[in-house]
């Protein structure tokens, strides 16, 4: 039996056609490596036929220089190199649907693949990432400094003047016009702004804990300065209300002895 039939690995690095210097092997394999071990990789990829119905069926495979099918085979057939090049560039166009997962006969989820590469783009600080993400700091710096969800109420010219080119037009009555469809969905929109103090502050323990902070700071060190900022304020607060309840009790219990 010859190596080839034994491993899926390919062995070539390198561009034949580009002029870039190919990108050193022991960097590829640890990039791999990192989306080998999440517990979600082997649920996700179970194996192609090569079929093309992920392909088919994605919205963005339509519109976008991008395939379900080709991510797949390039993570199952380990070719490192594509793996690198798709992660500057493709994954970046997935819609996460999840068109593909539901129509793949061998079970497979692109999509979910798809979220893996990008994870570990980030964790490696790939350039791709941050130009991905550099427009849309306002939105991370509400999600981590609140850890809540975005309600509708919040795409309008004053909250995220940035969100798009036509979001100068959006001007609706939203209070009125929820009045007349009440979406359980909807319900958020007021405690989406108000999150308890209590709450942020085991938040940013899971943010710190988690390793989200630092994936944060490698992508964009102004929004991690901000945000690590906003969280010294949160918890002075925090040991402000206890000691605040801390004498409130201690007074009460004078009084009762008073009494």
């Amino acid at each position: 039996m010859t190596s080839s039939a034994v491993t899926r690995v390919q062995k070539h690095i390198g561009d034949p056609v580009g002029e870039a210097p190919p990108l050193p092997r022991e960097k590829l394999e640890e990039i791999f490596a990192d989306l080998q071990s999440d517990l979600r990789f082997d649920h996700e990829l179970n194996g192609c036929l090569n079929c093309g119905i992920c392909t088919a069926t994605c919205p963005a495979a339509h519109y976008y220089d991008f395939s379900p099918r080709e991510i797949v085979q390039l993570l199952w057939t380990e070719n490192l190199e594509g793996i690198y090049d798709a992660m500057q560039e493709k994954i970046w166009a997935c819609a996460q649907c999840y068109t593909c997962a539901a129509r793949c006969p061998f079970g497979n989820s692109p999509g979910g693949l798809v979220m893996l590469m990008r994870e570990t783009a980030i964790k490696h600080q790939m350039p791709s990432a941050k130009n991905v993400l550099r427009p849309f700091s306002r939105v991370m710096l509400k999600l981590i400094s609140t850890g809540n969800q975005l309600s509708p109420d919040m795409i309008n010219k004053d909250h995220f003047a940035d969100w798009g080119p036509n979001i100068s037009k959006v001007d609706a009555p939203l209070k009125l016009l929820r009045q007349a469809i009440p979406m359980p969905t909807l319900n958020t929109t007021a405690t989406a702004w108000e999150v308890n103090l209590k709450t942020s502050v085991e938040l940013y323990t899971i943010w710190e804990m988690t390793g989200v902070l630092q994936q944060l700071e490698g992508i964009d060190e102004n929004l991690f300065d901000v945000i690590t900022d906003i969280m010294d304020e949160k918890r002075e607060d925090w040991k402000d209300y206890l000691a605040d309840q801390e004498d409130s009790a201690e007074d009460s219990s004078e009084d009762e002895k008073e009494e």
